[in-house]
């Protein structure tokens, strides 16, 4: 596309209205946008073929085995959290292991609890909502920071049962 071809162009976008105008051909990418007294960017980008990545088999080998260490760790830890029963989120809020700021945490790593005792509390448009444990046993492990959202069905705690 010659210069003369893209002036040309330039005025038929401008008489008919239009505010942009994309024109994409084998080498050529266009973009004509009109103002309401101008016509501006005009833009010729030659299109070039993407580079072709070459393998490079010896760093990409450090992943992967990074990979199935992390996997193996995490399957492990996921055999050991499976003796355990996970408390989580009715709804959805900011999490509070404190009633206040002044006051001590509900529950501690450790705490033995008992069906009713409260565990943490939730606030969720302005309303504090107390949430309570439907197990007894004792809290193995906190998986939520204070003052942090949270989703619902979000694990907030791990209770040994036994």
């Amino acid at each position: 596309m010659d210069l003369k071809e893209i002036q040309n162009l330039i005025k038929f976008v401008a008489k008919s209205g239009a505010n942009e105008v994309k024109l994409e051909m084998d080498d050529v990418k266009i973009t004509i946008r009109t103002g309401s007294d101008e016509t501006t960017i005009v833009q010729q980008v030659p299109m070039q073929a993407a580079p072709v990545m070459q393998q490079q088999v010896p760093s990409q080998q450090a992943p992967v085995a990074q990979a199935q260490e992390t996997s193996a760790a995490n399957s492990q830890a996921a055999n050991e959290d499976s003796k355990y029963i996970t408390i989580k989120s009715p709804i959805i809020g900011t999490f509070y292991r404190k009633p206040s700021p002044d006051k001590p945490v509900f529950v501690e790593v450790g705490t033995d609890i008992k069906e009713g005792d409260v565990l943490c509390v939730i606030e969720a448009m302005k309303l504090f909502n107390e949430i309570e444990s439907e197990i007894s046993g004792k809290i193995v492990k906190v998986l939520v920071d204070d003052s942090s959202p949270v989703e619902f069905d979000q694990p907030l705690f791990l209770v040994d049962p036994s």
